[in-house]
């Protein structure tokens, strides 16, 4: 694997996981061999979005071949615990599925290996840092005050594992109104990006409120898919590429490939 890189948020409901899903189709859009993980184990969307449901199969190796949806290989919780049963578990059981993730997916060759976290500063980000050398962090928030707050912490905490930040991105930064064509800043608007220059790390971009993307999650294809030229998709590209340069830098400045035995 040539670059890992992990998506999270210190506060739920910013938008990551949509996030992860797009960036993930667009690099592969791109022309990259692109793996995705779905590790926030409490609520499991990746599937949903993607619009697969299929249980992954065991090989006769007792590895695990990964499902694909939309270029994409793909694998989560949510396909071994389907439904609405939640996952209870303690940090060790958490520890021992990141592994097997990791290291019993037969992932083969991959470009870009996006890890989509769990809202917060817990469990499964020690666990992920303590089993493979990350390429980098990403860390999504809504430019409000309240999430900004909680996306402060999400970038000391990487840093604070050594993780370098490969960019903050703003969600749901504005609305435009069908009618009247006015952009509306809901949840205000430009935080995200004061935030970044605060802290010295690079900004990805923003990314508006707009009504495709949640059909598109909800319904299991993403607006990514529709490639670079449809205008709610173009963003995730701009994105995807910048997030793409970028991981290549800082992988340039350590080891190119990671292996998986």
């Amino acid at each position: 694997m040539a670059h890992i890189i992990a998506i999270g948020s210190g506060k739920g409901g910013v938008g990551k996981t949509t996030v992860a899903v797009n960036t993930a189709i667009a690099l592969a859009k791109l022309g990259y061999k692109v793996g995705l993980i779905d590790a926030d184990v409490y609520g499991p969307n990746v599937p949903l979005m993607l619009g697969s449901t299929d249980q992954p199969k065991v090989l006769p190796n007792n590895q695990i071949e990964p499902n694909e949806a939309h270029g994409v290989k793909v694998i989560s919780v949510g396909f071994l615990s389907p439904g609405d049963k939640p996952l209870v578990m303690r940090g060790p059981m958490l520890h021992q599925i990141i592994r097997q993730f990791l290291q019993q997916v037969e992932w083969g060759e991959l470009d870009f290996l996006i890890v989509d976290l769990p809202p917060g500063t817990g469990d499964v980000v020690i666990s992920l840092v303590q089993t493979v050398p990350l390429t980098g962090a990403v860390v999504v928030s809504t430019p409000s005050d309240v999430a900004l707050q909680d996306a402060r912490k999400a970038i000391e905490m990487f840093r604070q594992v050594n993780a370098p930040i490969l960019g903050v991105v703003e969600n749901m930064s504005y609305f435009t109104c069908p009618h009247c064509h006015e952009m509306i800043a809901i949840f205000s608007k430009g935080g995200a990006e004061r935030t970044a220059k605060e802290f010295n790390v690079p900004f990805l971009g923003s990314l508006a409120l707009v009504p495709a993307i949640r059909e598109g999650g909800d319904q299991g294809q993403p607006v990514a898919v529709a490639g670079p030229d449809a205008p709610e998709a173009a963003p995730f590209y701009a994105v995807a590429r910048d997030l793409a340069e970028k991981a290549k830098e800082q992988a340039s400045k350590a080891e190119d490939v990671f292996e998986i035995n």
